[in-house]
């Protein structure tokens, strides 16, 4: 929650990401104040030269006087450069390490959270928010300190010159300012209906792109293009309105600018007639008078721009001060993986297990208990919706787990660290994701170390490697967008060898052979079991699954309903105790029979 004091927060809120860099802020404003001296000087050295020209002026001193000017105005003009360096890099460094800082801060948020808040709305405030973060501490504090110091600096020497003659001239910038906070405010919701219409048609092309067989396959192909003609119209009136605002904004306040300098003309030839003011005071005054038309026009953007940003660092903060839900304990309880090769034994106890879902009036598993020996093969089975993902996602805490519920190794898994807890369990999910890469990175993802060998067993292991070799790069093929090149099966085996490839312990399939025939199934299974008796590691296996008949020849058989476990025990033995596992499996058998009829 954010304090209410929201003037005060903002300006600590600021400082806080300027405190860093105050090094380079602090010579920044410093070159800011040799620019603006500079500034002021300038106008008035000109002014000395003409009038001394009325008086009768050597070429010698008139060229050393241009020279002066020359000098000082390059002078000016390198110092902004590092001015506008030192800033602008205060906001660009800003910038990435919020980026850094963010995407930091979301790997540690558990998965409900960013799959509940959406990635849409994390991706803009990881992106438009930062950038508008980066303009604040950028072009906002540059601007707004420039031109406190143009006016602090300028001002006086005007009136200084004539109090009501400039007075008169700058009269008419808060006019300038008016307009531009009225087209500025236009022109960032225009701008922002542009970036929304670009959006819009750049998820258009992608999704288009990755769907392009299936537009092929209906035959969509016009009606894509007459969805992309609307985006597209829509994205071409945003630009033309922004343009014409722009068209309409810049010569309004050329105009402005220039009614002032009619102003001091008007009123200036009768000062100078009068002999009140010199040739040199007029000129003076012009060039501070168009020297203050660019930071004032400027100011509306700026503060424009300040407010942006600072609700911005609102958005991004929230991200950032929400805490995960699910952690490493404070004093974590160290996990023993010296025997049995580096193992552990991957024995599960669940203790009256209850879990519910933040919003949800009903738990997804409700007083759970049930116990499974190192090196078991267990089925967990019921029907749609009963809580089997649930409890999936449970050993691997990737939803809230309540202490002394659930037990690995005779350990409370929420004191265990997450590190060692996701060690210890390898959690396959039906939907397993690839990255974009070769076949072999996506294997070796939790173990980028390993060697080749581990990575051929573990493909050996899924039954992926007859695939591999029918491959054109083999190992090295790359694996498109969230496996788009893969088949279904195919994707869930590459999911699988990546868990069997770290060698945990505990192999929890949520359904992650549902697109594999049961022949291979079957193998899998057969495979993974051989290797433990090779090697003498008892892996135990979790196998949540709809196919009752790969259930069929586990160890055991576990059967959940509305979140309950209501029966357990062989095969066999449920079948002749009737029931909930009973009534699933003669449904399975009559669809089978149907399938063969049909």
């Amino acid at each position: 929650m954010i304090t209410a004091n929201v003037g005060a927060f903002r300006a600590d809120l600021i400082g806080r990401y300027l405190r860093p860099h105050r090094k380079a802020v602090l010579l920044g404003a410093l070159a800011l104040v040799v620019v603006n001296v500079l500034s002021v000087s300038i106008p008035l050295l000109v002014r000395q030269v003409i009038d001394d020209l009325q008086d009768g002026f050597a070429l010698r001193d008139l060229l050393h006087a241009a020279a002066l000017i020359v000098v000082l105005a390059t002078v000016m003009g390198g110092v902004r450069l590092i001015s506008r360096m030192l800033v602008f890099g205060v906001g660009r460094q800003v910038e990435a390490d919020l980026k850094q800082q963010i995407f930091d801060h979301l790997l540690k948020q558990e998965p409900g959270w960013v799959q509940t808040t959406g990635s849409g709305e994390v991706i803009s405030r990881a992106t438009s928010d930062v950038e508008n973060v980066r303009r604040l501490l950028g072009f906002a504090v540059l601007s707004l300190t420039n031109t406190a110091l143009a006016y602090a600096l300028t001002l006086p020497a005007m009136l200084a010159i004539d109090p009501w003659l400039s007075l008169a001239a700058v009269g008419l910038y808060p006019l300038m300012l008016m307009v531009v906070r009225l087209f500025g405010g236009r022109m960032m919701r225009q701008q922002r209906r542009q970036q929304e219409a670009l959006a819009s048609l750049s998820d258009l092309i992608q999704e288009d792109l990755s769907g392009i067989s299936a537009i092929k396959i209906y035959g969509q192909e016009a009606t894509e293009q007459t969805a992309f003609a609307g985006r597209n119209r829509i994205y071409r009136d945003a630009a033309l309105n922004l343009a014409r605002t722009r068209s309409t904004l810049f010569p309004l306040l050329e105009g402005i600018s220039s009614i002032s300098l009619l102003i001091l003309l008007a009123l200036g030839s009768g000062q100078l007639e009068s002999g009140r003011l010199s040739i040199g005071d007029i000129v003076a005054l012009i060039l501070f008078v168009e020297r203050l038309v660019f930071p004032t026009a400027l100011l509306g953007f700026t503060l424009n721009t300040f407010q942006t940003g600072q609700v911005s660092l609102e958005r991004i903060e929230e991200i950032l001060q929400r805490k995960p839900r699910i952690v490493s304990p404070l004093e974590p309880v160290r996990v023993d993986r010296s025997g049995q090769g580096g193992l552990g034994q991957g024995a599960i106890e669940a203790r009256g297990l209850t879990i519910s879902y933040p919003g949800s009036s009903r738990p997804a598993l409700l007083d759970v208990s049930f116990s499974v020996a190192p090196g078991e093969l267990v089925a967990v089975v019921g029907p749609v919706g009963c809580g089997k993902t649930t409890l999936a996602r449970a050993l691997g805490r990737m939803v809230e787990v309540p202490s002394g519920q659930l037990w690995i190794d005779g350990n409370d898994i929420t004191r265990l660290t997450l590190s060692d807890l996701r060690g210890l369990v390898g959690l396959v999910p039906q939907e397993g994701f690839l990255f974009t890469a070769s076949l072999a990175e996506n294997l070796r993802y939790g173990d980028p170390e390993a060697p080749f060998s581990r990575v051929e067993r573990a493909a050996q292991q899924a039954r992926l490697e007859a695939d591999i070799k029918g491959f054109p790069d083999g190992y090295e093929t790359l694996v498109g967008e969230r496996g788009i090149t893969l088949s279904g099966g195919q994707r869930q085996r590459t999911s699988l060898g990546r868990a069997l490839l770290v060698d945990s312990p505990l192999l929890v399939l949520d359904d992650a052979l549902a697109s594999v025939d049961n022949n291979t199934a079957a193998a899998i299974l057969r495979s993974i079991r051989a290797e433990q008796s090779k090697e003498g590691q008892g892996r135990t296996i979790l196998m949540i699954s709809h196919q009752l008949s790969a259930a069929a020849a586990c160890d055991r058989v576990l059967v959940m309903e509305d979140g309950r476990l209501v029966q357990q025990g062989h095969h066999d033995d449920l079948l002749a105790e009737g029931g909930t596992y009973r009534r699933l499996w003669d449904r399975e058998q009559a669809s089978e029979q149907l399938r063969v009829v049909g």
